[in-house]
């Protein structure tokens, strides 16, 4: 299926007619956001408590996505990015403090979201198959938002970028966070439905048809590299 025609919303199904996209590689950027080592490390285990394999096993298909998908979506891409000194950027979660006290409430919320990860554990840390190179700029937020409490938008602009290339998790928090932010400062936002993932295929399908056309264009990487081979 054609991009344009892929994750349509309700406020899409008619006639409009979704334009061209032209992406200058000199003001194009990629941002790689929170694909760290925390949603890797639980491994099963004989001495885990039947609830803790039921979890572990809730996540196998979030885990088989990012495995076999997105992190070889992303690698790729970074490979592209970097072959055609083009601007890349990483985003993660990670705290300043080693209780985590200066996480924004949406990180500190019981459940899920309540993950402490300080700055310098391994556990923080970008997974090494996407290891930032020693001149690639990763900023290390406390928030959802790759822009909330970050230089990243000034940076960017600095830069002279205009356009970014999203990839990361989870689609329908940081990353949708992070797309709503750079539209809000004008920023032309492409997210890779194949560079990203939610916790069930059904959120992350949801969530990309909510920010499509809106806050950003949806593609596949392939469908991006043709555009950037276009000049």
């Amino acid at each position: 299926m054609n991009w344009k025609d892929s994750y349509r919303s309700f406020y899409y199904q008619d006639s409009v007619d979704i334009p061209d996209i032209h992406l200058s590689r000199i003001e194009t950027a990629l941002l790689v956001i929170d694909i760290q080592n925390i949603y890797f490390s639980n491994t099963p285990h004989i001495e885990k408590t039947i609830e803790e394999k039921m979890d572990w096993m809730r996540w196998a298909p979030f885990r088989e996505r990012m495995e076999k998908v997105v992190i070889p979506t992303a690698s790729k891409m970074l490979d592209y990015f970097r072959s055609h000194a083009m601007e890349v950027f990483f985003a993660r979660i990670a705290t300043l403090k080693h209780d985590g006290r200066d996480r924004s409430l949406s990180q500190k919320r019981p459940g899920f979201n309540n993950i402490l990860l300080p700055k310098d554990d391994s556990a923080s840390q970008i997974v090494d198959a996407l290891k930032p190179l020693p001149d690639e700029i990763v900023v290390t937020k406390t928030t959802d938002s790759a822009l909330t409490g970050t230089n990243l938008r000034l940076v960017m602009h600095n830069m002279g970028i205009r356009n970014v290339v999203v990839a990361g998790i989870f689609t329908d928090q940081c990353v949708s966070s992070t797309v709503r932010s750079l539209a809000d400062e004008s920023f032309n936002v492409v997210v890779l439905d194949d560079g990203c993932a939610s916790a069930t295929d059904d959120l992350h399908g949801r969530e990309l048809e909510i920010l499509n056309n809106i806050y950003c264009q949806v593609m596949e990487s392939n469908d991006v590299i043709s555009i950037l081979e276009e000049g």
